[in-house]
């Protein structure tokens, strides 16, 4: 940090990054330059199940709470293994769990037990959300979804992106679905959701619509510091709603 102060304030937006295999030493020389933005770390889909020296990694991370992606959760419901799931967090340490159901179908009712279940041993992140392009869901869909969830226990809710921003809050060719997004904050609460939006045009999108303190998902690890500099206001991107109020522009003296 430079040894003055430009008054930038301080927001408390959560910064979600996806890892998709990264080492200890990789991720030591992450944490040292970006450690204090970073708010939760998600060990891509299944990328635990088969990473060599996991414990060694999750050494590294402790200061981090960490959570498995939801993909292999709903492997373990496949296979009726989450009991054994559960006891293999818990042997690994973690605290945070991720349940989702969008690639496999889990009837609402059981998902919201699962949800429930899960809550009382760890902290819940819940993902509402296809990862098929091609399934769109109405608003009241996602909207009730999202409160179900998160009255049945989900500390926030995740709304589906894929790591590429390719299905759910995105069409398949990246576009994102902004009429919905903005139905979706209103009923539910921005505070409550984490949005995926692993690029930075979406990124910058979100910090501009939500301010600064927008909880965003599937962060890429060397997007992190970028990301934190959308939130402040020191990339061209959102200098102007971020500083200047959206209202008044820089002029050279």
């Amino acid at each position: 940090m430079p040894d003055f102060d430009l008054g930038l304030g301080r927001h408390v937006g959560l910064t979600h990054v996806i890892d998709k295999g990264l080492g200890p030493r990789a991720w030591e020389d992450i944490l040292e330059v970006a450690g204090e933005h970073i708010s939760i770390v998600k060990l891509g889909w299944g990328t635990a199940y088969v990473t060599g020296n996991l414990e060694r990694k999750l050494e590294v991370l402790r200061d981090k709470p960490v959570v498995i992606g939801g993909t292999f959760f709903e492997v373990c419901y496949v296979k009726d293994r989450l009991h054994d799931y559960k006891e293999w967090l818990q042997q690994l340490g973690l605290t945070h769990v991720e349940i989702s159901d969008g690639t496999i179908e889990i009837p609402r009712e059981r998902k919201l037990e699962l949800i429930s279940d899960f809550a009382r041993d760890f902290t819940v992140l819940s993902e509402v959300g296809s990862k098929d392009s091609s399934v769109e869901y109405t608003v009241a869909e996602w909207t009730t979804w999202l409160n179900e969830e998160l009255a049945a226990g989900a500390w926030k809710v995740i709304t589906e992106a894929r790591e590429g921003g390719t299905a759910g809050i995105f069409d398949s060719s990246g576009g994102m679905r902004t009429e919905l997004i903005g139905e979706i904050a209103n009923v539910v609460g921005p505070a409550n959701i984490v949005f995926e939006a692993p690029s930075k045009s979406a990124q910058a999108w979100f910090v501009k619509r939500f301010g600064p303190s927008v909880n965003l998902g599937n962060i890429p690890p060397e997007e992190v510091i970028p990301l934190e500099t959308l939130r402040l206001g020191l990339r061209g991107d959102t200098l102007e709603e971020v500083l200047l109020g959206g209202s008044e522009r820089v002029h050279a003296s």
